[in-house]
């Protein structure tokens, strides 16, 4: 289903004339991390997807669910929805994030919560990185830089160059719980920031 989904997402980058340039990868650890990124655009997917070949889901909103098409491939590579205003469930999805990085496959989070849209970046979800301290992976920050410009300009596609960046390992384990979010979030900010035009 991972090569599906890459031909997939390479498909529709294709269409869309997108030029992803992507940076950065000698910092992916070689072995299953927590990648978080900024969510400026609705083809920050299939970017993360094709931006590296290694297996990995997504955490998404279980509002996704709603949408024709897209839920039934997310659930076949593996993703999990959350229901943020249901705690029950949501601790069920996090240790179901849990054992899928023990099985060896990386995830994705996108901690904004909602897209951007080419303004500001969004301060992270309190808590949307408790995946990360729970199963100790390395969390790997994604800078995304461009990809709103794409379709989020009068839902209309429009080609464009989107900025892929890879940021160095963080350890949460060297990190207190409480400040894990806000580090991860200051490093991607840094590369982000001032690129919202």
């Amino acid at each position: 289903m991972q090569d599906i989904a890459y031909k997939w997402a390479t498909f529709l980058l294709k269409v869309a004339g997108a030029n992803v340039r992507v940076k950065g990868l000698e910092n992916i650890p070689n072995e299953p991390v927590v990648y978080v990124a900024n969510h400026q655009g609705n083809f920050d997917v299939p970017i993360m997807i094709t931006a590296t070949k290694h297996p990995k889901a997504f955490i998404s909103k279980i509002e996704v669910q709603k949408f024709p098409i897209i839920p039934h491939w997310m659930e076949l590579m593996g993703c999990i929805f959350i229901d943020r205003s249901d705690r029950r469930q949501s601790i069920k999805a996090i240790r179901s994030g849990v054992e899928t990085i023990k099985s060896g496959q990386s995830i994705i989070i996108f901690p904004e919560g909602t897209r951007s849209k080419g303004g500001p970046m969004k301060g992270f979800k309190a808590g949307s990185l408790t995946l990360a301290t729970s199963s100790g992976a390395k969390i790997v920050p994604v800078a995304i830089q461009g990809s709103h410009h794409l379709l989020e300009t009068k839902n209309r596609i429009t080609p464009g160059t989107v900025d892929v960046t890879f940021l160095p390992a963080i350890n949460p384990a060297d990190i207190p719980n409480k400040e894990v979010a806000a580090t991860v979030e200051a490093a991607i900010r840094q590369i982000v920031e001032g690129d919202v035009s």
